[in-house]
């Protein structure tokens, strides 16, 4: 009897069940490297698809927030003779100024809503039974929503900052660092975040509904086409479309977001989000105020939103390949 205990023990150190656990535990650390790649992946293609998109639109971006936080009525006449009036006075590049605040905010902010929107992807395909395939339209929604809203929390201060570099003579604020340490020394830490609830209630629409009609194309291109993948240029009407439709429904608290960020350097004092708007449309109305630039917005934008989709989704389809090919670390 002790010599077939003493030979069970030799034929489990010898390892005919170590083996299930080996291929068990490597399974798992597989399963753990790819998600962490997909994660890397989705972070990198996050950042590159933000920085391009903000850069092609960057004038016209610095120009409708100088309207934004103005009583100045805005045309298209105006904001052309605004752009030409910055290009005569300051040179070419300074259509630019503020951009480098804005790349400072946008890489981190856009990495983090692309990455998060694929994991909260994940995460509700598999609460919902989904994985792997479109989601339905409600956690389609959500899906988005709450990407927005954790960029936003993460990278706020950097918004601001970025606010006030578009509006503000280039004597004023130097470089990014001073604008954090002279409104922390003038007006306080709290400043840093002065209109952040209205950033959050309209990132909840827009970036939700941006995600929703992108990613609701494609399943429909998908669908009528028989192409699982769409063209570079179908990307980018699919992203049009997204920008259009998520930056109309959200704009008014764009407007008051904005006016919040550069308070302290336009002699106004916005308090409340309520109050904002009631002095808005007392002193401009209803379109003219709330809805300032949206004419400008809705050239700049579906562009912006039409080139990170597709860039986003471009550079995660290259870099898949990349690993397949075997120019990627397994």
């Amino acid at each position: 009897m002790g010599s077939g205990v003493q030979e069970q023990r030799a034929s489990l150190t010898q390892g005919e069940v170590l083996p299930l656990a080996s291929s068990s535990q490597s399974e798992v650390s597989y399963e753990g490297l790819k998600h962490t790649r997909s994660v890397l992946n989705s972070l990198f293609s996050g950042a590159l698809a933000g920085a391009v998109a903000k850069t092609a639109v960057a004038p016209l971006d610095r120009t409708k927030i100088i309207f934004q936080v103005s009583s100045a009525r805005f045309s298209a006449k105006e904001a052309y003779r605004l752009i030409y009036r910055t290009y005569l006075k300051d040179g070419f590049f300074s259509l630019w100024r503020g951009n480098s605040a804005t790349m400072v905010r946008v890489i981190p902010y856009a990495a983090i809503q692309f990455c998060a929107h694929e994991q909260y992807k994940r995460l509700l395909g598999g609460y919902y039974g989904f994985q792997g395939k479109a989601l339905p339209p409600l956690p389609r929604l959500l899906a988005g929503s709450m990407a927005g809203t954790t960029a936003a929390m993460l990278t706020y201060p950097l918004d601001m900052v970025r606010a006030r570099m578009a509006v503000t003579p280039k004597e004023m604020y130097s470089n990014i660092l001073h604008v954090f340490v002279r409104i922390s020394r003038e007006e306080g830490l709290k400043t840093l975040y002065r209109g952040f609830t209205p950033t959050i209630l309209g990132v909840v629409p827009y970036a939700g509904l941006s995600f929703f009609t992108y990613e609701t194309l494609k399943k429909l291109h998908a669908e009528q086409s028989g192409r699982p993948q769409p063209y570079s240029y179908e990307r980018l009407a699919f992203g049009a479309c997204a920008g259009l439709i998520g930056q109309s429904a959200s704009y008014p608290l764009d407007v008051v977001r904005r006016r919040m960020q550069t308070a302290g350097v336009t002699g106004h004092t916005y308090g409340t989000i309520l109050g904002t708007m009631k002095e808005i449309v007392a002193e401009e109305g209803v379109i003219r105020g709330l809805y300032k630039g949206l004419s400008m917005n809705w050239v700049k934008g579906p562009i912006a939103v039409g080139i990170s989709f597709t860039t986003f989704d471009l550079t995660q389809i290259l870099l898949r390949k990349l690993h397949q090919m075997g120019y990627t670390a397994r």
